[in-house]
């Protein structure tokens, strides 16, 4: 097989769009599931960036920065994400929220995730606890439709400084 000659990909979402309304539909449900719990939806943003960061999903990445800004997000919090663990600038259950979605995407050893979900326990309730695993489930599911469909980034104009 020549892969140089049959390097285009399907877009996957677009070739089997009852499939992709199924992962959408899934993903309205955790999205609603960590509302109830009360999670605020800037966290939410927030596991769906730190997830996309480790996938390495540029479109997610991109998709997500917007809409944690939109939310009220700092752009001193949406830079020091990926090392969040080296600042003060994420709350308790922020991180544990972080920690949780960061174990459920990298599934590190059995003592690792025990570890994590430990921590986790502490400062999330069941409901959070299960909230957050499903954003993080449903977040990877989507990193790897746009990674294997090789999604475009496409640039954005530029806003001048302080403008809204």
């Amino acid at each position: 097989m020549n892969v140089e000659a049959d390097h285009r990909r399907v877009f996957v979402d677009k070739q089997s769009p009852e499939v992709f309304r199924a992962l959408l539909q899934t993903a309205k449900a955790a999205r609603a599931a960590a509302t109830e719990a009360g999670l605020d939806p800037r966290l939410i943003e927030l596991v769906n960036l730190r997830v996309s960061a480790i996938n390495g999903c540029a479109y997610c990445l991109d998709q997500h920065t917007r809409d944690a800004l939109k939310l009220g997000e700092t752009a001193q919090r949406l830079a020091t994400l990926s090392a969040w663990r080296g600042t003060d600038l994420f709350s308790p259950t922020e991180q544990a929220a972080l920690v949780l979605a960061e174990s459920v995407t990298t599934l590190p050893s059995a003592d690792d995730q025990a570890r994590d979900y430990a921590l986790a326990r502490q400062q999330l309730s069941a409901d959070q606890i299960s909230a957050v695993i499903w954003v993080a489930i449903t977040m990877n599911s989507f990193n790897r439709v746009s990674i294997l469909s090789r999604h475009p980034v496409r640039p954005q104009e530029k806003v001048a400084a302080g403008a809204s």
